[in-house]
């Protein structure tokens, strides 16, 4: 799971890897895409303001998630870019983090993926890799995903990827679909 300095989960063509400063281009880029920032409004920013977010709060609360492991309790994010591993070539990020809007408990799987990249499996094998992590090696038992039910490609996304419908929540004043996953459910799924 690690790779020299830096958490690495490795998923076959893809690895997630922790963020590092060297990924400020791609994700302002990835984030930069209407297809994107459509279903994800909060990760739209500037060159320079995705930097300062980087720099200051994302890779030191990466680096706080993972010094937390097991006992991850309410560590807030683990922000992890989706990097094929042939190329090395950074297409998406995968996240989990505590959802406020959620009750208890509220962590939240989140992703996205350049628009090269879709419909190849890769967001599906990004969120597998991730909720493997987190029932395999944290405290975490259950996992929600929350969906604009308009966005079919992560609707599907969570399907497969074992969560279940769990009703309808509002956020942002949107309805959402309210996915939902727990480590019993993961390991039926899984044969653990």
């Amino acid at each position: 799971m690690w790779d020299s300095n830096l958490f690495t989960i490795d998923c076959g063509e893809i690895i997630l890897r922790e963020f590092t400063s060297d990924d400020v281009d791609h994700i302002f880029e990835i984030t930069s895409q209407p297809e994107v920032y459509e279903f994800l409004p909060d990760w739209r920013s500037t060159k320079e303001q995705r930097l300062n977010w980087l720099t200051n709060y994302e890779i030191p609360a990466n680096k706080e998630f993972l010094a937390a492991v097991p006992m991850i309790g309410n560590q807030n994010y683990l922000k992890l870019g989706i990097i094929l591993k042939e190329t090395g070539e950074f297409i998406g990020f995968c996240t989990t983090g505590i959802k406020e809007e959620l009750s208890e408990p509220n962590r939240e799987i989140a992703y996205a993926i350049s628009k090269q990249y879709r419909n190849r499996g890769y967001t599906t094998t990004a969120v597998k890799g991730l909720v493997n992590f987190l029932f395999q090696y944290t405290d975490v038992d259950r996992l929600n995903t929350v969906v604009l039910p308009r966005n079919g490609s992560s609707n599907k996304v969570s399907q497969k990827c074992g969560f279940r419908l769990n009703g309808e929540t509002e956020i942002e004043g949107q309805i959402h679909f309210h996915y939902t996953l727990t480590k019993e459910e993961w390991k039926r799924i899984n044969s653990f």
